[in-house]
Parts: C-alpha cells; structure tokens; sequence
C-alpha cells in the first residue's frame, strides 16, 4: 500500500523537470526540492554535496554546509526565480545527486574519493554543481573536471589567495591553489580572484581583484573584468562564502572584515553568464557560526543564481 498525498516529497517522487509547490516548511529535503537520486540517465546538472572539513585550519564545521544549503534552498521551492522570473527546471533537468562518501576515519583518502566520485558524474555528461565543504574539496574538483575539460579558467570568490606554501603532501585549505597550479588544473593567465583582503606570498600570475578595486569597479565592472580574463575558454567558478562581509555570511570557517554584500557578489555572478561554465562549488559554509541561516540563505542563493545562468545559457 503506498500512502496519497497531493505534490509532497518532492525530492523522491517528483519529475526530473518543473518546480515543486510543497510547503517550505515540510517534505523531504533536497537541494530546491529536486529528485534525490544516483541515477545519473536524463540529468543536466549534478548538485553534489562533499561534508568534509578535515582541512579546515581555523573554526571547523563546514561538514554540514551541504546540509544547510540544502535547507536553506527550499525558500526558492515553486516560485519564478529573480532576475530571470522563470522556472530554471522547466529547461534543465537538475538532480541532487547526494553526498560524497569517504570514512571519516581514513581522512588522508578523502581526495581520492572525491575525485573518483566527481569524475563519475563529469564523465556522464552531467554538469557538477558542488556543496562543500571546505575549500580544500576544490582541488579534488579541479583534477576531476581537467581530466574532461582540460586547463579551466579559476573564477574565484575569496577573501584569500589560498596560494600557501604546499610541498604536495599538505591537506589546506588554504593551498589548493597552490596545487592546482602546480599540477596544470587551471590556466592562471586566464584566471582571476575575487574579493581578496588578505596577503598571501604568491600570485602565480593570477589576477586578483581586492576589496579596493572592487568597490571601486562595482558589480558592473568587476564582472567585466572577469569576463575579459577568462575570455571564451572552459571556466570553473569556485565560491568560498567567505567572500563576502561577516555581516552577510558569519557562519564561515575564517571571516574577514571588510567584503562584499551578498547584493554585491551576485549582481557580479549574474553577470557572467556568456562565460563557458563546466562546473562550480561552493564551500566554507560552517552552519554552527551562523545566525538565522543567513549564510546558508546566502550561499543556496549563489547556486540558485549559477543555475539560472546554465538554463539561459543552453537554451539561449
């Protein structure tokens, strides 16, 4: 006997396409209700959560982000989204494909799951949308998507370089671009930082934008900016909530002074929907510093937004 209801748990029962209308409040959670599934056959897009923090070297917790993000998305449940006023599922076919699985005990093996688990889905064709996780996950990330799409462009939000000192043996989050430079991932010619405001001691040819040059472009041009670096090669963005002001996002593992408004960093993403996107994450979200889900809220929002981009951009 299967029990009736009318358009609940949308995540288990729902169609791959379409909005769902269950209250906000109540169902089966999933990221924007979508069908929570390993079944990769009709998706688009992948949204992929990796609760991992072992690399964390401030406050940890960023294990539950994908939880939270998730959450924190039902807000967007059946409504037109904003700016497009349209229904992103009504073109693209998103699934949410779970967590990333590794032993907690075993946290040295962490990247090689990671990776396997995430070239899975890059392989089928599916487009990956990542929930982290510290920010060490993107390394993982980043040799995944390089083995399909070559040399990416980094679009990074940060508050740092993440471009310490790493001698190939250090799991940091605050290295992995380091690695992925040296390792070839990423094209730093055509690769820029956004939001930066602290110092690290290496560049690598990557151009930073800080928090100066940011408030003195706007949105507008940093956006621009970005569009100029990247040009029209495969790009990756990386979105650490940490970005953005402590006012905006205070539950996050390193907060800095000083950021961006969430107003701010998305009026930048939207505006970088010619770019060719491959994939993107978003990382730092430690739900125990938060207050009222606002980083949370934030962060399901820069997904939510990312996706807008991938449906107007493939059906464009």
């Amino acid at each position: 006997m299967t029990i009736e209801t009318a358009n609940i748990d949308n995540a288990i029962s729902g169609p791959l396409k379409g909005g769902s209308h269950e209250p906000t409040f109540a169902g089966v959670m999933s990221f924007m209700r979508r069908r929570l599934t390993k079944d990769l056959n009709g998706a688009d897009v992948a949204v992929w959560g990796i609760p991992f923090d072992g690399a964390t070297s401030n406050r940890p917790g960023a294990r539950f982000g994908p939880a939270a993000i998730r959450r924190a998305s039902a807000i967007f449940d059946g409504d037109p989204q904003y700016p497009s006023n349209e229904d992103p599922f009504a073109k693209l076919a998103v699934i949410d494909c779970g967590d990333c699985f590794f032993e907690y005990e075993k946290i040295a093996e962490a990247p090689v799951h990671i990776e396997a688990q995430a070239r899975q889905i890059v392989e089928a064709g599916v487009h990956l949308v990542t929930l982290g996780g510290d920010h060490f996950v993107t390394l993982p990330l980043l040799r995944a998507h390089r083995g399909v799409h070559g040399p990416l462009a980094l679009v990074q939000f940060d508050a740092h370089q993440d471009t310490w000192p790493d001698d190939g043996a250090k799991m940091s989050h605050g290295t992995f671009v380091t690695r992925a430079v040296a390792e070839g991932l990423i094209d730093p010619a055509r690769s820029i930082q956004i939001g930066v405001r602290t110092v690290a001691p290496d560049d690598f040819g990557i151009e930073i934008l800080d928090m100066d040059q940011c408030e003195a472009l706007g949105p507008s041009g940093i956006a621009a900016r970005v569009r100029q670096r990247a040009g029209p090669g495969p790009c990756y963005l990386t979105f650490d909530i940490d970005c953005l002001d402590p006012a905006f996002a205070p539950g996050t593992g390193t907060p800095v002074a000083g950021g961006l408004t969430s107003r701010e960093a998305l009026a930048v993403v939207r505006r970088l929907v010619e770019l060719d996107w491959r994939g993107m994450d978003i990382v730092e979200v430690s739900p125990p510093y938060d207050h009222a889900d606002i980083t949370a809220i934030a962060a399901s929002t820069v997904v939510q937004v990312y996706l807008q981009m991938l449906a107007a951009r493939r059906h464009a």
